[in-house]
This record gives structure tokens, C-alpha cells and sequence, in this order.
């Protein structure tokens, strides 16, 4: 008998996140979006006189930002509710309402950034000396101007806001298909049992120390992928092409320099990441030639890149164990930040375990005066403790920012957003090979550290040249299909991982598995944040104290400023390509390490 997942009625209270904190009941919930609806109406009576008075300055921005942090909290609690089950009917109408009524507080503010473009700049700064409850707004309003360039009029704005449901359809529907109406086959594990495949089971699988299983998931998985291409190349496509309307008509020269400049990040950055990762294909190359002679295999393939390269060395981690051993770990970061971490894991900020209809993958999510949460499918293994630290490191990232900063200065920029999630996974690490005193266990935590580098630094570049490429193929005029993705691709995964790799015939419908594609050029950020962490964990473990308050400064700065120079507080300039090298650097060392154990 297959093993079925569980529904959501079926899960451990304990094991679930608390909505509570957001809101008692759905009646408060209901509350809000009418307050929200009344906030609108009010902001609308300013339409064209935004900047007549520094009264009348100040109230519009003062009920923009209280209208959209409100809006913020709704939306986290529909999306967290939502995510729980997504085969919930109730719970997608609660969705769907919130990308409506974010659609209409778009369409509603729209006038705003206009007219405060259209204001000379001195007659701005006269109203902020005159009215000192202004000035808590001067950044936000020299945001708006640094954007003069690619702000419409205000009649325009609106017609692009109200084009935002209708743009979030292709990922709407790709998450409906992937995560609810997808089902997969069931194979069978190490013990011959019959296992239904999941999104959540599929990695698992691919970890398993038995190749049969291996390639039989690997297989499955991909095999249910390949009857939808052109469904999934169709909806990728409309994805795409929904980018290049608001690139092109915010007179951007490309998605990738619109998409980059929301977070006030050059392309150059990108391209830059692209550049010295291929210049640097060598330690990957490196890392799957180890790997196939580690395995003791003639032939190496795509279904042998997650398995451990010492075998018999994997051991599973227990929730219970993980919340400890991560605690231990970050006490580097002083006990202030380990009191946060164990009132998260004691008080259910977190959704631990996979049900039916749940999400996939794990994130961490926060609305502004409420804690974060987080959402895992933890299966006890030793990558799942990595991601529950990994997460912790975004929940702690948004805490201290919301903590330190008024809302609208709270939210971080993507760019550095996995940087302190990355840093604890790095750090987790660090503490273990420290503390490790078997030559087997070390040669497995350099695996995992090799891996980290493999799966974050070149898999992420790989995607990100990929995203990059197919928005260039659209924006020349050329309609994505499976047949053009799948070649593409394939082709990428050939050059990054090299002839020692066979590159099956499957993987080359994996970018159609990756939801990221759906986020607009976000995968380049894990990439970058990978290389910042690994220096900032480095003068952590080497300074102490000095580095420790560095650190936690950045983590406080919310957007104060730049991201790039954001992140120089914390003493890294991601404006060269020295981190990345460094970085690269360091993989290289462990490689030669890992050779030397085994």
C-alpha cells in the first residue's frame, strides 16, 4: 500500500503555524479590508493636489503607508491560509481577493509618485522644513525621484496598476497545476515499499543512497513533466511576455534591467555574477569528477547529484534535534538572536510538516508588527535542518529590520534578502566541522558544504543565465515552446556541469519544476547573497564581537539605503567581483581537503 499524505486536518496542532497573531478570526480579517476600502477613498480625494500643501503631502503618504501595511497584514494571512491547503476553495477565493484588492490599491495610488515627480524638487524640501513630521519621509520620496525616468503619468499609472491581476495569472495558474491538479506516480523505496511521489518526496529521493531508487524517482518525476511541456512552455511564456509589457512601457532596455532596478541594483552586477561563474566552471567540473569517483560509477548522471558522495554517512535529524544543534550553532550571534530562535521554534511561528494540498519547498514570510513565519515539509533529513536554519535566517533578517525601522523603511530589497538566511546555513556548518571528530563525518559535512556550493553559487547562476536567455529569445520577438526550452537548456546544463556529467534526456525538462522562473530575475540573488554570507560568516567566526555588531546593523537597516551599499556595513562590496571569486576560491580548497580524507 502506497504511503498518502496526510490532510490538513490530520496534522499535530503543535506542528502548525498560529494565525492567530495576524488575526482571531476571519470576521477581523474582513474587518481590515473594509479599512482598507475606507483608506482608499480617502487618498483619492487628493488626486491632483498631492503636492498643494505640505498638509496635504504629508496626509496622502501618512495613508499610504497605513493602508498598505494594513494591506500587508491581510495578504500574509490569506497567503499563509492559503498555502496550508491549496486545494482549500475558501481559502483561494481569500487569495484571490488580495491580489484584487492589491490590483486596486495599485490603481488607487497610482496619481501619487506622479505628482510628486512633477513637483520641483526645492518646493518639496520647503515643505519638509516647514512640516517636521515630513522628514521621516524624505528617503521614501527620494526613492520616488530616483525612479523619474520610468514613471508615467498618473492617468497611465493607473491603467498599468489595473493590469496587475490580470499579470498574475500565468503564476496563478502554474501553482494551481504544479502544486494541486499534478499528481505523480508511486515507486518503490529502499524496502520495497510503494511511495507516492511528491514535490516535497522528489529531492529525498534523489538523496537516497540506493541508485535504483534514485533513478526510478528521477524517471517518474520527469516523465510526468514531459506530457505537460506545452502546457508549462505556454505559461512560462505568458509569464515572460507580462514582464517585457510593464519593462517596456517603464521604458526599460530589457526585463533584466527592469527587474534589477526595482531593487536599485546595476545589470552590471548580474551579468558580472554570470561572467565569473563561467570563468570559473572549472571547480564544478572539479567537484563531478570527485563525485563520480566517490560513487564508484562509469558513468555519472544527473539522478547521482544529490546523493552523498560518502556513502553510508547520511543520518537523519529530527525536528527537535535540528531546533537544538541550530541554536547551538548561531550562538556565535550572541544570546539575543538564539532568545528569538527558540521563541520561534516554542511558540509556532513555523508550519513544520507536508499535507495534502500544502506548498512546497519552504519559505518565511512577515507582515509588519507581527512576528515572521515560516513554512517547511521537514522530513527529517540533514538538508532539512540546513533549510530550517536557512529560513530562521530570513525570519531573524525580517525581525530586526521591523524592530529597527518605521514600515515603510522595514521591508529589505530581494537583493540582500538571502544573505543572512545563507549566513546561518553557513555558520551551522562551520560549528559542525568544528565539532566533528570522525574523519567519515567530516568527509560528509564537506560534501554538504561542496553541495551548498554547487546547489546555490552554480546551480542559481545556471538558472539565472537560463531566465536571462529566455527573456532575450521573447524580446526579440521569438515565442517560447517546449521545444526551444528544453534545447536551451539542456545545452546549459551540459556546458555547467561538463563531460563528466551525463546530462539525461529528463533534465531537460526541469525548468519547467522550478517555480523561481515565476519570481522575475530572483535566482541571481541566492547566488550573490551565497558569496556575501560566505565572507560575513568568515569575519564573524575570525572577529567576534566587531564583526557580530556589524552584522546585526545590516540585519537592522531594512532599506535605508542602497542594498549594495547596505551590505559594505557589513563589510562586503558586491560592486567587484572579489566575493565571488573568494568564494569560488574557497570551494576549490574544500575540494582539495575532501581529496585528501578520502
Amino acid at each position: 500500500m502506497a504511503k498518502e499524505l496526510v490532510s490538513r486536518d490530520q496534522v499535530r496542532v503543535e506542528d502548525t503555524w498560529d494565525l492567530s497573531a495576524m488575526y482571531e478570526s476571519k470576521d477581523a480579517w474582513e474587518a481590515d479590508i473594509k479599512f482598507i476600502e475606507e483608506k482608499l477613498a480617502e487618498i483619492s480625494k487628493y488626486q491632483g493636489k498631492v503636492c498643494e500643501s505640505a498638509e496635504n503631502l504629508l496626509s496622502v503618504l501618512e495613508t499610504s503607508a497605513i493602508t498598505e501595511e494594513k494591506f500587508e497584514l491581510a495578504f500574509n494571512y490569506a497567503e499563509r491560509i492559503f498555502d496550508q491547503d491549496q486545494g482549500n476553495t475558501e481559502h483561494q477565493s481569500m487569495s484571490q481577493r488580495m491580489f484584487a484588492l492589491y490590483a486596486k490599491i495599485s490603481a488607487a495610488t497610482a496619481f501619487v509618485s506622479p505628482e510628486i515627480l512633477a513637483c520641483d524638487a526645492a518646493v518639496i524640501d520647503g515643505f519638509i522644513a516647514s512640516k517636521p513630521e515630513l522628514e521621516l519621509y524624505r528617503l521614501q520620496i527620494k526613492e520616488i525621484q530616483r525612479l523619474k525616468a520610468h514613471t508615467l503619468s498618473a492617468e497611465m499609472e493607473k491603467v498599468v496598476a489595473m493590469t496587475q491581476e490580470m499579470a498574475n495569472t500565468p503564476s496563478e495558474v502554474y501553482s494551481a497545476f504544479k502544486n494541486v491538479d499534478m499528481t505523480f506516480p508511486a515507486i518503490k523505496d529502499e524496502n520495497g515499499e510503494e511511495v507516492v511521489l511528491t514535490d516535497g518526496r522528489f529531492v529525498p529521493m534523489l538523496m537516497s543512497a540506493d541508485r535504483r531508487v534514485r533513478e526510478d524517482a528521477f524517471k517518474a518525476y520527469y516523465g510526468v513533466y514531459e506530457k505537460y511541456l506545452n502546457t508549462m512552455a505556454s505559461i512560462y511564456n505568458g509569464e515572460v511576455k507580462q514582464h517585457i509589457f510593464n519593462s517596456r512601457v517603464r521604458n526599460y532596455s530589457s526585463n533584466l534591467e527592469a527587474a534589477v532596478d526595482a531593487n536599485n541594483v546595476s545589470p552590471q552586477v548580474y551579468d558580472n555574477l554570470v561572467k565569473t561563474v563561467n570563468a570559473n566552471l572549472d571547480k564544478l567540473h572539479a567537484y563531478v569528477s570527485l563525485r563520480k569517483k566517490c560513487l564508484g560509477v562509469d558513468e555519472l548522471h544527473m539522478y547521482d547529484i544529490y546523493t552523498s558522495m560518502i556513502p553510508d554517512a547520511a543520518k537523519t535529524v529530527k525536528y527537535e534535534e535540528a531546533q537544538k544543534t541550530i541554536c547551538e550553532a548561531l550562538a556565535v550571534l550572541g544570546d539575543d538572536y538564539v532568545d528569538l530562535l527558540k521563541e520561534g521554534f516554542a511558540n509556532r511561528w513555523i508550519d513544520v510538516y507536508e499535507n495534502k494540498g500544502k506548498r512546497g519547498g519552504a519559505y518565511s514570510a512577515t507582515a509588519y508588527g507581527v512576528h515572521p513565519y515560516m513554512l517547511l515539509n521537514y522530513t527529517d533529513t540533514f538538508d532539512d535542518m540546513f533549510t530550517t536554519a536557512h529560513e530562521m535566517g530570513h525570519s531573524m533578517h525580517s525581525y530586526y529590520s521591523n524592530q529597527a525601522q518605521p514600515y515603510i523603511y522595514s521591508g529589505y530589497k530581494i537583493f540582500v534578502a538571502e544573505v543572512a538566511s545563507t549566513c546561518n546555513e553557513i555558520l551551522l556548518l562551520e560549528y559542525l566541522l568544528k565539532n566533528c571528530t570522525d574523519k567519515k563525518e567530516k568527509a560528509y559535512l564537506l560534501n554538504h558544504y561542496l553541495d551548498s556550493f554547487k546547489g546555490t553559487v552554480f546551480r542559481q547562476t545556471q538558472f539565472a543565465e537560463f531566465e536571462k536567455t529566455t527573456n532575450e529569445m521573447v524580446e526579440a520577438g521569438e515565442n517560447l515552446n517546449s521545444e526551444n526550452l528544453c534545447k536551451l537548456y539542456k545545452e546549459i546544463n551540459e556546458k555547467y556541469y561538463g563531460p563528466d556529467m551525463i546530462s539525461d534526456d529528463e533534465i531537460a525538462y526541469e525548468w519547467a519544476r522550478i517555480p523561481h522562473f515565476y519570481y522575475n530575475f530572483y535566482v541571481y540573488q541566492y547566488a550573490t547573497s551565497f558569496c556575501a554570507a560566505v565572507a560575513i560568516a568568515d569575519m564573524i567566526l575570525k572577529e567576534g564581537a566587531p564583526a557580530v555588531e556589524r552584522y546585526k546593523k545590516f540585519l537592522s537597516s531594512g532599506c535605508t539605503d542602497a542594498p549594495v551599499e547596505l551590505l559594505k556595513i557589513a563589510g562586503v562590496d558586491l560592486t567587484t567581483p572579489a566575493p565571488i571569486e573568494a568564494a569560488l576560491a574557497k570551494m576549490g580548497e574544500i575540494i582539495k581537503e575532501l581529496e585528501k580524507i578520502i
